[in-house]
């Protein structure tokens, strides 16, 4: 029986043996195509490290992993300044992995993961429909997982969120009480459970609350381009007067159609998003908001993975905890 092991490994792929290694490692050294040859590999022949050479099994990495969707988004930079406050005070340092929304990244780095790098795993995953079986291998090796914002129900580990169907329903009763009679719902394009979460919070306030009987949702592409010429079409053909960005991105986005096809934020078309954006209040006119504790989500995130850690709780120990996020009023929705 062939024994899969790292000399196996770099000989199927004529790679030194310190290559593949590192790579495993996850080390900034290897290059992103070679490690991705590397971990396919490791992962169709099943290889498992050996514990006892690595170091890593029965021992503190007191290092945690940060698995998040983007890099530049104000609301995970906030996420990720409370997660340091928490893990920085008990002597944790963070590894940072950003899935830029790429399930098979994420898939990736957590496989990486599970081999015990780390000592717990704080993920805001990038599809909720995708398969789960690499979150329940750190289950199954006993690595304390947390969700949080982004996060799949399927998934019995704590989460931490915030009041997306509350908050979907608080957006669209404000455009309506300032007196709107269409309002659409953009929708960020992909799987991703927020986002379905608030729209029914916007389906269930039009039902209890309006007199439109008909919903106007728009699922926008991921590009910026692209959304930016569906939004343009929407909002020629369907001429709402009041809008509800599921993300601050598609907000900024429609002030820029608005601009183009000469709409006037708010006399025109009421604007509303959900934001973590400090220029919310700079943008012209200022965006009325629905903005999520991010920091309080890191604390909170953090928190509960090193409970799970320090005292070898169970992988739910805890529960969920859901947080609440502000309505803040500004001249976007103005009267």
């Amino acid at each position: 029986m062939i024994k899969i092991d790292i000399k196996y490994l770099a000989k199927e792929l004529n790679l030194a043996i310190s290559t593949v290694s590192r790579a495993l490692r996850d080390s900034h050294e290897i290059s992103a195509e070679t490690k991705e040859k590397v971990f396919a590999l490791a992962k169709r022949l099943n290889y498992q490290p050996n514990a006892n050479a690595s170091g890593l099994r029965g021992q503190k990495t007191k290092m945690i992993a940060v698995v998040i969707p983007e890099m530049v988004n104000d609301f995970f930079s906030l996420v990720i300044s409370g997660i340091e406050k928490v893990t920085q005070a008990q002597g944790y340092h963070i590894l940072l992995y950003f899935t830029h929304g790429d399930h098979a990244l994420e898939v990736s780095f957590i496989n990486t993961l599970a081999n015990g790098r780390v000592d717990g795993v704080l993920l805001s995953i990038t599809d909720e429909h995708n398969d789960n079986s690499h979150l329940e291998l750190l289950n199954k090796k006993g690595i304390p997982l947390v969700l949080f914002d982004r996060v799949s129900e399927r998934m019995d580990n704590v989460k931490v969120t915030t009041d997306n169907y509350d908050s979907g329903i608080l957006a669209t009763r404000h455009l309506i009480d300032m007196g709107c009679k269409k309002i659409g719902y953009l929708k960020i394009h992909k799987n991703i459970p927020v986002g379905t979460i608030r729209m029914n919070g916007y389906l269930d306030a039009l039902k209890k609350h309006s007199a439109q009987k008909v919903p106007l949702v728009l699922e926008c592409p991921s590009g910026n381009d692209e959304a930016f010429e569906s939004i343009r079409r929407m909002l020629v053909a369907e001429k709402p007067d009041g809008i509800f960005a599921s993300v601050e991105k598609l907000a900024v986005i429609c002030y820029r159609v608005c601009e183009q096809i000469r709409l006037h934020i708010p006399q025109d078309i009421r604007i509303i998003s959900f934001s973590n954006l400090h220029t919310a209040s700079l943008l012209n006119p200022s965006l009325t908001t629905i903005t999520q504790p991010a920091f309080e989500i890191g604390e909170t995130a953090a928190k509960a993975l090193l409970r799970i850690i320090q005292k070898k709780g169970g992988y739910n120990a805890g529960g969920n905890v859901v947080l609440q996020s502000r309505l803040i009023k500004r001249n976007s929705t103005a009267r």
